[in-house]
């Protein structure tokens, strides 16, 4: 019944082997052989993948298939390399565990009209390791209007057209044939030990037949239909009592069904396609049959789309990902009627500029809109500013933080920032006076305390007021630097102005430790685009052209070219960085930021004393001098927050990334012993100090409104 001889399927030969060798030899010196050796091509192109493949697969020795129906020798690579460089552009829509997973199952297909465009799916993706092909039937012209054959396959069975077929794609794959189909006397040798059968027979009790037998044995049976790409799953596997057809015949049996006629079976047919679904072109098809025409039309394409949309359920089976009983419409047809014009591409290399606030010009809007002015982590601005008769006073908003500002610790540093900004206002418009920090009470837990009171009086600090207008031109470039050497004075000038605020500078411009600062923050960036709520909060900053960007990062300001923008609409996604999350993968994730960090002068943390709010607050005080500072010194300047930034006990990063808590405190302690960092001190922020254009862009700030 099936071909144990494997006359449908290539003889394998391995030269090793003497009897093997000698065959080859044979076979070459036929006349009416034809031999194709590309296997010279073949292992260049199994070097050249990525990564590289193991010393054991690249030396694998080649094999030699033979094709008895078309009498021709074919040179091959070894069976694991082979595999290997066949199913490579599979990755990673199929990881490599799971086509280990699928190369386990044996899947029957019984009808190789349909079925044949299934089992060839199946072979072109590996999805399985092994299959058994049924028909009875022999290929017809009439056939090819949507079996994927050929003239020269006319009269042969349609069992054996598949079986050479998929012996062409993949010689190694197992595949037998069983020309004289299935009966009711055949169907369980056939059945037995597979894993799934895709049933698309004509034949109406043959199709009774095989859930019949399937649902006795336990086997999940698969159908598509090509009309309107119906797809059934029927898991008898999980369902052993489960009604054929979903119960759409009732209590039915093949037996009952054989011999009816075309028109005698309709009722049945009608009852498993549901005459209410029915494309209106195969609705008044039926209509026709016996009459002018002689059975329901197919289409090729339909039945393409049939082997994609069983192959497609047959890896949800085989990798044990959800796959129930029940039945979808795939239906190309109606999606269709669907077309849409997609949103129009907004340019997004313009390069105008934003201003900053609003340009209200009394002494005192002047501090609040200074204060606006300073930087936060992404953008977020956590503050509220309040002016009275003779006093501003800036407090904690504590709504506008994210998960990686652990404590409001980054908040604090954007206070401290915002602090700066407007001491600076307050001498530039000679209203300087009195300040008080962190008075009674708490502004974390108390809303109604204010991190910062300026009395406003008649004071002035020229050095202070000389920064004003720096202060206000003070911006975010991200642009990629040009490598120049940092004289040791400009550094003792940037160390002095964090001095001067009451932090430490520490600065970074060995090469060799620019390079592993770079894979430590790259490696941090990686972990931000993998963990679900820190990717959310991130995509959650970016402004895309056309939105708000009072808040937030403009997409245009991060200097993406266009390759980089494009990557950028994928990885935004959260289901992409989920599974590249599950793949382990994702290692160019980082590859902005370490591409920049390299292309930087130096790098440079401002380190404060503690792990108070008031050490944060301090530092970001010191932050901003820095910044303005390096402005001067001639630095294009970019703040750059590692996940890590924050976290300063083992808890809290585990809070951050609970996957990646190991791989964290790792990156944290590297960083922290390049900049030698004490145990009693912590980061403020790290500065990427680079010579590069002038930024595309400047960041807004929200429009505010004095509150009195």
């Amino acid at each position: 019944m099936t071909d144990p001889s494997g006359r449908h399927t290539a003889t394998l030969f391995d030269e090793r082997r003497a009897e093997d060798a000698q065959a080859v030899a044979e076979l070459r010196a036929r006349p009416d052989c034809l031999v194709y050796d590309t296997i010279d091509a073949q292992r260049s192109s199994l070097r050249a993948l990525v990564p590289s493949v193991a010393p054991a697969l690249a030396d694998e020795a080649p094999s030699w298939a033979y094709y008895p129906w078309r009498r021709a020798l074919v040179h091959v690579l070894g069976p694991m390399s082979f595999r290997r460089l066949r199913l490579d552009r599979n990755r990673n829509k199929i990881t490599d565990h799971e086509q280990q997973c699928l190369a386990s199952l044996e899947v029957g297909v019984v009808g190789l009209s349909v079925g044949h465009a299934v089992a060839v799916a199946l072979a072109l993706e590996s999805a399985c390791g092994a299959m058994r092909l049924a028909d009875f039937d022999t290929l017809d012209l009439s056939n090819l209007n949507r079996v994927p054959a050929s003239v020269f396959d006319l009269g042969v069975n349609k069992a054996v057209v598949a079986a050479h077929r998929i012996s062409e794609i993949d010689p190694y794959l197992r595949v037998s044939a069983w020309p004289e189909g299935v009966t009711e006397d055949t169907i369980g040798s056939f059945l037995e030990g597979l894993d799934l059968v895709v049933e698309e027979c004509d034949s109406l009790d043959m199709k009774v037949l095989v859930r019949e037998e399937a649902r006795r044995r336990g086997i999940p049976v698969l159908m598509e239909t090509s009309d309107r790409g119906l797809l059934d799953v029927e898991r008898f596997d999980l369902e052993p009592d489960r009604p054929l057809f979903h119960g759409l015949l009732g209590e039915v049996s093949s037996r009952s069904l054989a011999g009816l006629t075309s028109k005698e079976k309709l009722p049945a047919v009608l009852g498993i396609l549901g005459a209410d679904e029915l494309s209106p072109r195969l609705g008044a098809s039926l209509v026709e049959i016996d009459t002018t025409i002689s059975t329901w039309p197919q289409l090729g394409g339909d039945v393409l789309l049939g082997g994609a949309s069983v192959a497609t359920a047959v890896r949800r089976f085989g990798t044990g990902r959800a796959l129930p009983s029940g039945r979808v419409r795939i239906d190309l047809e109606a999606a269709l009627d669907g077309l849409a014009s997609p949103a129009p591409q907004v340019d997004v290399d313009r390069t105008d500029e934003v201003s900053v606030g609003c340009t209200t010009q009394s002494a005192a809007n002047a501090v609040v809109r200074a204060a606006y002015a300073a930087p936060s982590g992404g953008n977020a601005q956590p503050w509220r500013v309040t002016v009275g008769a003779d006093d501003l006073r800036i407090y904690l908003d504590p709504d506008r933080t994210s998960a990686m500002d652990v404590q409001f610790r980054g908040s604090f540093v954007a206070l401290g920032a915002a602090f700066y900004n407007a001491r600076v206002a307050a001498a530039a418009h000679r209203i300087l006076g009195p300040v008080e920090v962190f008075g009674d009470g708490d502004p974390v837990s108390d809303g109604a305390v204010p991190v910062v009171t300026m009395t406003f009086g008649a004071g002035a600090d020229e050095d202070l007021a000389s920064r004003y207008e720096r202060m206000l031109g003070r911006v975010t470039n991200r642009r990629t630097g040009a490598v120049r050497q940092v004289d040791p004075e400009t550094i003792g000038v940037l160390e002095a102005s964090a001095r001067d605020e009451g932090a430490r500078l520490a600065v970074l411009t060995d090469r060799g430790d620019l390079a592993r600062a770079a894979e430590l923050l790259a490696a941090s960036d990686r972990v931000r685009f993998l963990t679900p709520r820190l990717h959310r909060e991130m995509m959650g900053e970016v402004r895309w052209v056309g939105e708000d960007v009072s808040t937030g990062i403009d997409v245009r300001s991060l200097e993406f070219g266009a390759t980089d923008l494009a990557a950028l609409s994928i990885v935004r996604r959260g289901d992409v960085t989920a599974q590249l999350a599950e793949w382990r993968l994702g290692s160019g994730l980082g590859d902005a930021t370490r591409d920049r960090v390299n292309s930087s002068s130096a790098l440079a943390a401002v380190v404060i004393s503690g792990i108070r709010h008031i050490d944060y607050f301090r530092g970001g005080v010191a932050l901003e001098n820095v910044w303005i500072t390096s402005e001067d010194e001639g630095f294009a300047v970019q703040p750059v927050s590692p996940v890590f930034l924050y976290g300063v006990h083992e808890c809290d990063l585990e809070e951050l990334a609970p996957q990646h808590t190991g791989e964290l405190a790792e990156c944290r302690q590297a960083l922290l012993d390049l900049f030698g960092v004490a145990d009693q001190e912590a980061l403020a922020l790290v500065l990427r100090l680079s010579h590069a254009p002038p930024p595309s862009v400047r960041s807004r700030r929200r429009s505010f409104r004095v509150e009195s």
